[in-house]
């Protein structure tokens, strides 16, 4: 707005200017309609001497607005993005690049569908399932002692207390007693590392916060909206921070870069809000949707006001955030006691500029292959590559003499067999795997997505159960970028009708144990068995007897493979 507002002064000032200079030469007609000279009788010399001064005047302002522009383009164009950056034909869409109808719980990337923990992404009960909106919990705090705590805290960010807030502290304080010790022993951790990240942005350290309500802590996490990293980064929001996602590295997924980016995004976002809690706010829905919660209260730019003009999920976005804040800093008032991880507590880092397998370094180096994907999850292949750019390689403290001692020998050991021609040319193939939900546009048509997305129209075909060429406008399409998808998506890539003319149906031991799940608004089948570890679309269907059509409230049995 500011922006905006100096440019319209400017741009009045030359429109003033070069009135002026016509208004030197000639008056209002008369009644005649023939113009009369100015009664000034200054000689045409003198008219065309100011006039001159006036032009260079006007060429002087003219510079100081490209000056402006030029200064401010950097920061317009982030502005922009971070506001527009998923609307769609007009449609604002969400942080997650969702258009609000879709912005179900089943695909929000708040805290309460999480159910992944680091170390434990096969449970599902890591967050007890509850509706926030009518569950009322109880406790023994009396309401004073919470807002007394709240103001002892003396947060940068204003922490607000109501019957919403009260709700979400008891939920992380009370009512996750069998998760919240190994969360907070991951936060002994993560969370120095995200302070000292914070502060060199100068931004408020109690954003660390986000990382609790986004992913549990867990570097690899995946969401439904495939937001991935502990941070939670779409593609294109990631890209437009600098993020690296290419088919070796997804620095998504690496919490420190990860960390700095989301410093820079909240930047801007504050930059455009104003309001801390709107910029929290944003980070969830997207900014396109808090500017449209603010439009909707009449301009109102306080969180409250505008609270019940946001996505439902995001409404509890930012008192969820009071919540873990909350116990992060009260836990030994409710008796929690931090479990201790295994990660290391000490990390030594080294620049790596050849190409590098994990494997070279577990055989050498003696660091077990587990823990170098633990403190380096960003390289998706166990391969650094180097050769490309400088990256990042972390290990436990205790190794880095023994890293030091090999480096000579480690990037020859075995490198013909692993990073042969055939192995890097797979890798490099296969694409990235970014799931992309495309809505068709006017004028799209299979080719140009192809060529797009980096794939073929066959893929997307495939895909998304095509018999035809043939999409329609507003149709969703399932696309995975680079043509790479995961092995899973293959039977789902089939019609049920060629499915089960391929292949007869997998037979269950009558013993076999399973899951019930409640079909919600927006599921697949695939979307399902992505929930679910070493299950696919077709073990669903296989167990219960069913095609792949399913629909809200249908029960179905997930097999425990």
């Amino acid at each position: 707005m500011a922006n905006r507002t100096i440019k319209g002064y400017l741009a009045s000032a030359v429109s003033f200017l070069c009135i002026s200079v016509i208004c030197n030469a000639v008056e209002a007609p008369d009644s005649t309609g023939i113009f009369k000279r100015l009664k000034n009788t200054r000689s045409r010399t003198a008219l065309i001497k100011e006039n001159m001064e006036l032009s260079r005047l006007v060429d002087s302002l003219t510079a100081e607005i490209d000056r402006f522009q030029s200064e401010l383009s950097q920061r317009d164009s982030i502005t922009a993005e971070i506001i527009g950056f998923y609307e769609e034909e007009d449609e604002e869409k969400s942080g997650t690049g969702l258009s609000p109808d879709e912005y179900t719980p089943e695909v929000t990337d708040s805290l309460l569908n999480l159910w992944y923990l680091h170390k434990k992404a096969n449970s599902r009960d890591f967050i007890p399932q509850y509706d926030m909106d009518s569950v009322r919990f109880a406790s023994n705090v009396p309401d004073s002692i919470y807002i007394q705590r709240l103001r002892d805290m003396n947060s940068f960010i204003d922490l607000p207390y109501n019957s919403i807030v009260r709700n979400y502290i008891i939920l992380y304080s009370e009512k996750m007693s069998s998760t919240m010790p190994e969360l907070l022993g991951l936060c002994s951790y993560y969370m120095p590392v995200f302070e000292e990240i914070f502060n060199e942005h100068d931004m408020p350290e109690e954003l660390k916060a986000l990382a609790i309500i986004e992913s549990a802590l867990n570097p690899v996490a995946v969401s439904r909206a495939e937001a991935k990293g502990m941070w939670q980064f779409m593609y294109s929001t990631a890209k437009l921070y600098g993020l690296t996602i290419n088919s070796f590295v997804d620095e998504r997924l690496d919490p420190v870069k990860s960390a700095h980016a989301v410093a820079e995004y909240l930047e801007d976002a504050y930059d455009i809000f104003g309001d801390w809690n709107l910029a929290i706010a944003s980070y969830n829905c997207g900014a396109g949707n808090v500017n449209k919660a603010i439009r909707r209260s009449g301009g109102k730019r306080a969180f409250w006001d505008i609270y019940p003009y946001l996505p439902r999920e995001t409404r509890g976005y930012v008192p969820a955030f009071v919540g873990a804040l909350y116990t992060m800093t009260y836990y030994k008032e409710h008796g929690i006691v931090p479990q201790p991880v295994a990660l290391p507590a000490v990390t030594d880092t080294f620049k790596i500029h050849k190409m590098l397998h994990f494997k070279q370094i577990s055989d050498l180096a003696g660091i077990p292959l587990q823990t170098l994907k633990d403190l380096n999850p960003q390289y998706r292949h166990q391969i650094i590559p180097g050769n490309e750019k400088e990256y990042i390689l972390r290990i436990p403290y205790q190794y880095s003499n023994a890293f030091i001692d090999h480096e000579d020998s480690l990037y020859s050991y075995k490198a013909d067999e692993l990073f042969s021609p055939v192995v890097i040319k797979k890798i490099k193939d296969g694409g990235d795997e970014e799931r992309i939900i495309h809505r068709v546009k006017s004028g799209d048509v299979l080719g140009k997505l192809a060529i797009r997305y980096r794939c073929s129209v066959n893929q997307i075909k495939r895909w998304n159960n095509l018999r035809s060429d043939n999409i329609r406008i507003g149709q969703r399409l399932v696309i995975y970028r680079g043509g790479a998808a995961p092995a899973s998506s293959a039977g789902q890539s089939e019609t049920p009708a060629k499915t089960s003319a391929k292949q007869s149906s997998k037979k269950f031991p009558p013993d076999t144990e399973y899951t019930v799940y409640t079909v919600k608004s927006g599921d697949s089948l695939y979307l399902i068995a992505k929930n679910y570890p070493g299950v696919s679309a077709q073990n669903i269907m296989d167990f219960n007897g069913i095609s792949s059509k399913i629909k809200p409230g249908m029960k179905i049995r997930i097999p425990k493979l």
